[in-house]
């Protein structure tokens, strides 16, 4: 075996085939980052010039002089193989020292042990385990089976499998309040469609309004940008935006009640001609729910209308940027306004992009972070109890450890974090 600075291609070539693959193991991720502020390394183990390991490590200097260094969703490794995971630690930390590291993070992307929908774990269920312990006995820090979001990247996330399953499988193991929103959403006309990059300010303005909803900073414009080109590059994102066509839906609504007219005219015609053919109690029940229906989608029209005379013909309720890799639809980030909550227009977003990766034979649609907290009184059960309803399974993630590269530095690196913290808390 030798450990390797890897070139772009032969990175490439091994992580997007790899059973982690990851957008966050990419050049691309690298390549973005490296607009930020960090540099990015390409590292590898090669055995009969094959590539068996690999990692984008990104490094970033800190305020006392010295490096710290992550390597995103973890190494490219087999995390069971002692003999192949202790060769690679030990010459990760032979190459960190020489560049100034003070440790290296790490949060592999595999579980730590298999649950259910509601979190509980399962019973003689997969497990890693073994993983978890070859990292400890080989020296790296865990930093805790945390909950509530407490690291770089989420620990608990939801999942919904897509792989050898249909749409109409995984519709039905819904909960039934899903499937009644999303047919709602279908009689409401609401469509989604992809963006590229001349959209992507249609996209930024539902980030920023939903990051001022929720109280945090979003990416300007230019970040935006930047990303889109950088991950399109290998087809690694998808953007979707929910809207309505006011004048297709109108057009489309009365073409129903047209419809309509003409069959409880049919009807009505049917029953004068002769009454003694036609069971009156069914003929009653048919009309009234036809005119009823008539009824709702007249008021569907008028509401169109105000909305069109107000907010224009073409109407974006949400978005969803996604990331794809080679097991998954991951669905990033995303938002709606709220002017127009009452379309659940998220709803109809992650079911475009469940359905994406039930139709090209993905593992897994992620539907990213939960809290990993079940509990109903909890305030972020909600977002939790919105994933759960679209049917899958909770993923409970190993978490972060830290590969301590220089003892002494890492003392002083974590002392000055806690005095950071403390000191903005304590800002007005």
């Amino acid at each position: 075996m030798k450990f390797e600075i890897l070139n772009e291609k032969e990175f490439m070539d091994f992580a997007t085939n790899h059973e982690q693959a990851s957008f966050h193991q990419t050049v691309n991720w690298g390549n973005l980052k490296a607009m930020t502020g960090w540099e990015s390394y390409l590292v590898g183990v090669k055995e009969n010039n094959k590539v068996i390991a690999a990692s984008l490590i990104l490094a970033k200097k800190t305020p006392i002089g010295k490096k710290m260094f992550y390597a995103p969703r973890g190494f490219l490794i087999d995390y069971d193989n002692v003999e192949l995971l202790t060769f690679f630690t030990k010459e990760l930390k032979i190459w960190a020292k020489k560049n100034k590291a003070i440790f290296i993070k790490i949060d592999p992307y595999i579980s730590y042990q298999e649950r259910d929908l509601h979190g509980n774990i399962v019973e003689n269920g997969k497990n890693n385990k073994n993983a978890y312990n070859n990292l400890i006995n080989l020296k790296y820090k865990h930093m805790g089976f945390n909950v509530a979001g407490e690291e770089v990247q989420p620990r608990w996330i939801f999942i919904t499998p897509t792989k050898n399953t249909t749409v109409e499988e995984v519709m039905k193991g819904m909960d039934p309040k899903t499937r009644q929103i999303l047919r709602k959403n279908e009689r409401n006309k609401i469509k989604v469609r992809e963006i590229k990059y001349d959209e992507l300010d249609k996209f930024k303005a539902i980030s920023e309004h939903t990051a001022k909803r929720r109280g945090f900073l979003d990416r300007p414009l230019s970040y935006y940008q930047k990303m889109f080109k950088e991950m399109d590059k290998n087809g690694f994102i998808k953007i979707l935006l929910a809207e309505l066509d006011t004048n297709t839906s109108i057009n489309e609504y009365k073409d129903e009640i047209n419809k309509l007219n003409e069959e409880i005219n049919l009807r009505e015609k049917q029953y004068n001609e002769d009454p003694t053919k036609v069971n009156k109690k069914k003929f009653d029940q048919k009309q009234e729910t036809s005119r009823n229906e008539i009824k709702r989608l007249e008021k569907n029209i008028n509401h169109l209308e105000e909305l069109k005379e107000k907010h224009g013909e073409i109407i974006t309720l949400g978005g969803i940027l996604f990331y794809l890799s080679k097991n998954e639809v991951l669905s990033s980030v995303g938002g709606s306004y709220d002017e127009f909550m009452e379309f659940q227009s998220a709803y109809t977003l992650h079911w475009a992009g469940l359905k994406y990766a039930i139709e090209n034979n993905y593992d897994r649609y992620n539907f990213y972070g939960i809290s990993g907290i079940f509990d109903e009184n909890n305030p972020l059960f909600g977002l939790y109890s919105f994933k759960r309803d679209f049917g899958g399974k909770v993923v409970e993630l190993i978490g972060e450890f830290d590969l301590v590269i220089d003892k002494f530095a890492y003392f002083i690196y974590n002392v000055a974090i806690k005095i950071y913290y403390f000191i903005k808390s304590k800002k007005i």
